[in-house]
């Protein structure tokens, strides 16, 4: 492999990954908070009731 197609492989995966990596930690932080719990996991029964202040 040539010494300058290696640097651009090189430079293209790091700006790849340094672009995945704040979409990956958004996406598996925030959905858990949202949905408030982690997919798959039991919800308790009874959940409490909100009551909106109106």
């Amino acid at each position: 492999m040539d010494s300058s197609l290696r640097l651009f492989v090189n430079q293209y995966l790091g700006v790849v990954i340094a672009a995945l990596v704040p979409v990956v930690l958004i996406a598996f932080l925030s959905i858990p908070v949202t949905l408030g719990g982690h997919p798959g996991e039991m919800r308790a029964a009874v959940a409490p009731i909100t009551q909106h202040m109106t």
